[in-house]
Order: structure tokens, then sequence, then C-alpha cells
């Protein structure tokens, strides 16, 4: 039988080596809710309401990704106890299907995911601080370097960006330091900021929730979407209904039925409340792992998604789903057709009509530098716990001798995301990687029913709820995703599928180093 048996990691190393274990449980939350909420909420709900075309899909897309995120949750609980190591989900895989699994998706994390989440967290930073400080622009540019002109290609699109420094990148660039040099100094400095951060956003977001429900309940918004005995509500959802999707960049328009719109559509939706699995990648550094990581995934994903669904709802009861384009407010614009999108500067605008931008936009800051913070930490175990498998540079698997953190890593991961934010990629790139984020998942529920087989005898202190039922409904669900994706989106997945594949090369490269020999599978 072929098992991964890999170098000892952090739980295994000397003590010079050992990371500490800080992180209790409501930090551990602080880093599943943090990681997950960023700016995604007050925005991608416009264009979730352009394509369902219907309040009633509008708010079922939401149910969509919380019944996904949440049986994800749980059924990486169970991996996340049986085994707390630094790394998590590329520790998964790699004990499910072998090393070249897990290097594949540490690739991409580094490569992409996380770097180019942390990039666009940041730059959204940038962008929300202009309201208070117009000369922070992604138009003010200190350093022009080029325009990547728009390269069609079948029904994608490569190029159309600007590489070169503006004050609001430069701005990003300054928060991604600042938070690599304060997740050097020590994990529970970095925890301590997590808190205050995700608790100010919790209760940011709750307040917006609250003011729609209370002082913001609109009577044009609610005769729009709900009136009429519901009847406005169910509008454009029955099951043969036809709704229009573009095929590709400038294809076709298809028409498609609920099942396949509610598909296409998350890919606002589950980007928006992802990340959520970043608390398995600090498990070296949590208390009672076996007890808070499962725990911790399960509260804080919980709050999350139904906080988004309270939110969503929220926009229905201020602000009608239809609008026009031209429409000189926010109420006459809608939810469709909120300028730039910002469905959260909107509905406050409706509510307040004046200080409503000011409002949202230091909720955002806030948010933004939370979630940053989070997902700055959380990246940087994972390349550890890579280096640690002789597949990464070798100075990554070092812990700092006395802040104990993988100081190596956070700052190369700093480096890499200064780059992305300069290249003008990083918003380009995250779209690619949707459809491949949703393979690594399914492939690594998947895991699950491989190492009940495999280890079926390993110690197991949390058993996911439902099994195997639950995360089957996971994996046919996502599947159906990709498969949609794939049929209708295909800007969003062979380019993603092409850059995970780009990392075959470098596994192999790595592997037949001599540090890296060890990370293959061998028999036993």
């Amino acid at each position: 039988m072929t098992t991964s048996r890999i170098t000892p990691q952090a739980e295994d190393a000397p003590s010079a080596n050992k990371m500490v274990q800080s992180l209790g449980l409501f930090s551990s939350t602080a880093i599943v809710i943090g990681s997950m909420i960023g700016s995604g909420i007050f925005i991608v709900n416009s264009d979730i309401a352009r394509v369902t075309n219907s309040p009633a899909l509008y708010l079922g897309a939401w149910v969509v990704t919380g019944i996904m995120t949440l049986v994800a949750a749980l059924s990486y609980g169970e991996l996340a106890a049986m085994m707390p190591r630094a790394g998590g989900q590329y520790v998964y895989l790699r004990e499910s299907f072998g090393p070249i699994w897990g290097f594949l998706y540490g690739w991409t994390l580094f490569a992409v995911i996380q770097t180019g989440t942390i990039a666009a967290v940041c730059v959204a930073f940038g962008k929300f601080l202009g309201v208070f400080f117009p000369t922070v622009s992604t138009t003010h540019w200190l350093w022009h370097i080029a325009h990547v002109p728009a390269i069609p290609l079948g029904p994608m699109v490569l190029g159309n960006m600007e590489i070169g420094v503006n004050t609001a990148n430069l701005t990003a660039i300054a928060v991604v330091v600042l938070l690599a040099l304060i997740n050097l100094f020590g994990v529970r400095l970095g925890a301590l900021i997590q808190n205050i951060f995700t608790s100010a956003k919790s209760l940011s977001l709750a307040g917006l929730i609250l003011l729609a429900f209370t002082i913001g309940i609109n009577a044009t918004a609610w005769n729009a979407n709900f009136g009429l005995h519901w009847q406005k509500f169910w509008q454009n959802a029955g099951l043969h209904t036809m709704h229009p999707v573009q095929v590709g960049v400038g294809g076709p328009t298809a028409m498609v039925n609920l099942f396949v719109v509610l598909a296409v559509v998350q890919v606002g939706s589950l980007f928006s409340a992802d990340c959520w699995n970043n608390i398995t990648f600090t498990a070296g550094e949590v208390k009672n792992p076996k007890r808070n990581i499962p725990l911790s995934l399960v509260l804080g994903t919980g709050f999350v998604v139904t906080a988004y669904f309270l939110a969503s709802l929220a926009y229905l009861v201020v602000l009608p789903m239809h609008g026009d384009p031209a429409g000189a407010t926010a109420l006459a614009r809608g939810i469709q057709h909120a300028t730039e999108d910002r469905i959260g500067t909107a509905a406050l605008q409706q509510i307040f009509h004046s200080g409503g931008a000011e409002l949202m936009a230091a909720a955002v800051l806030i948010s933004t530098f939370g979630c940053a913070n989070g997902l700055t930490m959380a990246g940087a175990r994972v390349y550890y716990a890579m280096s640690r498998d002789g597949l990464f540079f070798k100075s990554v698997g070092k812990l700092h001798p006395k802040w104990r953190t993988p100081a190596a890593g956070i700052l190369v991961q700093a480096a890499w995301t200064a780059v992305l934010c300069v290249s003008g990629s990083y918003s380009q790139l995250l779209d690619y990687i949707i459809f491949a984020e949703l393979v690594f998942y399914i492939l690594t529920i998947a895991g699950l029913f491989v190492l009940r087989v495999k280890q079926p005898q390993a110690e197991r202190p949390y058993k996911a709820l439902g099994y195997p039922l639950l995360p089957a409904l996971y994996i046919l669900m996502a599947a159906w995703v990709c498969i949609v994706l794939l049929r209708y989106k295909p800007q969003y997945t062979w380019p993603g599928l092409a850059l995970v594949l780009l990392g075959i090369p470098v596994y192999l490269f790595w592997s037949r180093r001599p540090e890296g020999r060890t990370g293959k599978a061998v028999s036993g």
C-alpha cells in the first residue's frame, strides 16, 4: 500500500523549530470570520441581482453558498481534528492523494489564491481610503510603466492591465508590508490585531443590517421586491423560467434554467464567502486544536453565512432590485445598477442621504484590513509546511528563533503580493482561480472518504456531521457549479486549470532536489 510519509512537521520538530500554541477558540474563530469578510458582501450583490433578475433567486444564491460553505466546514472539521498540523488543507491533500496534490494546492495558493486575494483586498483598502483622501486613487499614477492591451483568446480576454505604481496600490503595498511586520513579531500580536478588527467589522456588518431593518425600510423598495402578496418576490423564479447568460467574454447569449443560473452566480457569492479554511493553516499554533479548529470552523462560517444572507435581504428592503442605470439617486438606480456595484454604499446613502459613502468607506477599511491580516497570518504556514517537506525554499521551513513565526514565509509572501499589486494582474488572476479552488475543495472533501479507507484506525476526535451524505452533497453541488462554469464561463475555468498545471514541472523540480526526496510517496 502506498502512503505519504513526509519530513516531520512542526509538532514533531525539535523545540527550536516548534510553533507556539497560543490561539484560543475566540482567536481561531476570529481568523475564520476575519478571513471571510472582506469587501465582497458590499459589492457582489449587484452582479448577482443582474444575472438572476429575481429577488427569490438573488437570495437563493446566498442560500446555496451558505449550504455549501457550512457543509464544507463540517467536513473539514474531521480532517482538522485528525491532522492538527501547520499547513492544513495542504496536509490533508498530501495525506489523501499524495505529495503532488498537496503541492499543487500550495503552489496555487502561493501563486494566486492567497497572495492575489491579499493584493485585491489591500488595493480595495486603498480605493476606499480615497473617499477620505482623494489623492489616493488608481488613476493617480506615480510611475506608469506600461499598459497591456486586451488580447482576445477565444471566449477569454487576457491582458487589459495597467502596470505601475499609483497612490492606491502604493497604499496597498504599505499595508502589505505593515501586516507582514506585525505578523513577524509573534502569532499573539497578529491574533490581537485580528480579534480587534474582526470584532469591529462584525459590529459594522451587524450595524448595517440593523439600520436597514429599522430606519432603512423603504416603501418603494418593499413594494418593488415583495409587493402584490409576494408575487414580485417570486417573479422570474419558476422552474420553467429561462434566464439569459452570456457565454464567455463577448460570446453568444444562452437561455438557462434556474439551476444553471444559481451555479453561474456562485462565482461572486462563493468567492465572497471564501477563505474560511485559513484557520486550518495555523493548526500548529492553536490550543487544543482537535477541539478548537472544528468548533471555530462551524462557529465562524455559521456567523458569516447568516450575516451575508441577512445583509443581502437588507439590501432588498432598502433598495428596489430593478432601477434605471442613469438614475440620479441610489433608490432610482436600484440594486442592479448601484454605482460601480457598491451596493453597501448605495444602501447607506439611501438610509442617511448624506454621509453614507463615508460610513461605508470606514466599514470597508476596517473589514479589508482585518481580512488582509488574517490571510497574511495563515498563508505563510502553508509554505512553511511545504518547505518542511522539501518542496519549497529551505529557509521558509524555519521559524524565527525568538518569535517562533515562519518569518521567511511571511516575507516571501509579502514580496510576491507587492509584485501582484504593481502588475495590476491580481483581479484577473483571482477570476481565473475560482474554478481551481472549487476543484481543490472537492478533492479535499473526497479525501474524507479516502482516509476512512486508508487509515481506518486513525484517531478522529471529531467525525464529519452527516457523513457520508453531507460530504457527498457538497461534492455533487460543487461539481455541478464546476460543470456549469466550464460550459458558460470558460474565462473563469481554463486559465485557472492552466495555472494549476504549471505547478507540475515545478513539483518535479523541487521533488528531485536532495531536500525534496523525502516528499515522495514510499511504500509502507
